[in-house]
């Protein structure tokens, strides 16, 4: 087993520090966030760091790097209050992927992939059409994380969008069934292919 220490990561390579800390915690969702300017332009980009935050109500959350320069989403979520999360199932990796790119805020990234927006009830923000599952939110706060001047959004779910199939009995979305991605670091992408559940556990 090799062993990494502290002081070796600061020898590294920057690259190759980025891809093994960002590959260390394991899977993460694969989700797009569309959001939608003020003036109209619709921006999705993908995120990998979208988290539970609590199911009453209902929230999650995701992280922003530091806002030293323009991050889109962000700026639209702040000026707007509203954005959609979106599951990346394995039909749209490679356009998914791109949206990492920096394109100025007059572009959009539905007319650089082939990623199509789509509009549900009168919401604001766009929905990537294809996406097995999708979720609006209303943004609610936000918390600086001074460590690394990184920005935790919270917001909550206003709607949820699930195909059939993948709905279960009790509850459970059934992932699996609709082929939805995880990213391991930052540009690695799984499709899970199995569920293991057990039963609520209690002591012994």
């Amino acid at each position: 087993m090799v062993y990494i220490s502290n002081e070796d990561l600061d020898t590294f390579d920057h690259l190759y520090r980025i891809n093994l800390i960002n590959s260390c915690s394991g899977y993460k969702s694969a989700n797009l966030l569309g959001t939608k300017s003020k003036g109209g332009v619709e921006n999705v980009a993908v995120f990998s760091s979208v988290t539970h935050m609590g199911s009453n109500p209902a929230m999650l959350g995701f992280f922003c790097r530091p806002t030293t320069v323009t991050r889109n989403t962000y700026d639209n979520i702040k000026n707007t209050g509203f954005y959609t999360i979106n599951h990346i199932d394995e039909s749209i990796l490679e356009d998914a992927h791109h949206t990492s790119a920096k394109y100025d805020s007059h572009i959009s990234e539905f007319d650089k992939t082939q990623l199509i927006s789509e509009y549900k009830n009168d919401f604001f923000a766009p929905f990537v059409k294809s996406a097995p599952l999708k979720m609006a939110m209303q943004f609610v706060e936000q918390y600086h994380i001074k460590a690394n001047d990184t920005i935790l959004v919270i917001g909550k779910i206003v709607g949820i969008y699930i195909e059939d199939e993948l709905l279960e009995d009790d509850g459970f979305v059934n992932l699996v069934k609709g082929n939805v991605a995880t990213i391991n670091g930052l540009d690695g992408y799984a499709i899970p292919k199995s569920n293991t559940r057990f039963e609520y556990q209690r002591p012994k």
